[in-house]
């Protein structure tokens, strides 16, 4: 239990400190925040043997929004860039596979990682697709697809609020809503296979 609350207490401090280090891989200016997070992990689905893989999970904020809605931690992908983020991620989360590695390459992590990837019914995306070249987002996203069942969804973040996120052409809408209470605010767009 001391050991949660000192990584409660640290989590800003690594946001800052990977911010201030890696400001392209950071998408944003602070954590996000519980709003956002219960926003995102409202759409996971209630089926407690699926698996969903998070993309750019950070310290966890949406991670903890996703357990606390009733995703078993042992169903739970992470891909996280930061080598620090991610040691963070597996004290905080430990039945969880945390993943250090790029998720434009979830591919061949998830071969690497997790064979049992083809039974990911949710992605959950804090990655700052915006801040990439069309080609290359446009390619994140045909690999979501590839991962997801028919019907399953991806769920992403953007702080741009007036833009579709560049992932909408390989999906099916779902739904959008603007998280006021959020800083900066941003927009979820869910969207589905």
């Amino acid at each position: 239990m001391q050991l949660l609350a000192k990584l409660k207490w640290n989590a800003p401090a690594l946001f800052i400190q990977e911010l201030v280090n890696n400001p392209r891989q950071i998408g944003a200016i602070l954590p996000s925040s519980r709003n956002l997070a219960v926003a995102m992990a409202k759409w996971l689905p209630h089926d407690p043997h699926a698996y969903a893989l998070e993309l750019g999970p950070g310290t966890g904020a949406v991670t903890q929004a996703m357990i606390e809605r009733g995703l078993r931690e042992d169903r739970l992908i992470a891909i996280e860039r930061s080598p620090k983020m991610a040691d963070h991620l597996r004290v905080r989360f430990p039945r969880a596979i945390v993943i250090t590695g790029d998720a434009f390459q979830l591919d061949e992590l998830l071969k690497r990682h997790v064979p049992q990837a083809n039974q990911v019914s949710t992605v959950i995306s804090s990655l700052p697709l915006m801040n990439f070249p069309a080609h290359i987002a446009h390619d994140l996203a045909r690999k979501i697809r590839a991962v997801l069942p028919v019907g399953g969804k991806l769920v992403q973040y953007t702080y741009r609020v007036g833009r579709t996120p560049k992932a909408a052409a390989h999906f099916d809408f779902v739904a959008t809503d603007v998280i006021w209470l959020n800083f900066p605010p941003a927009r979820v767009s869910v969207f589905q296979k």
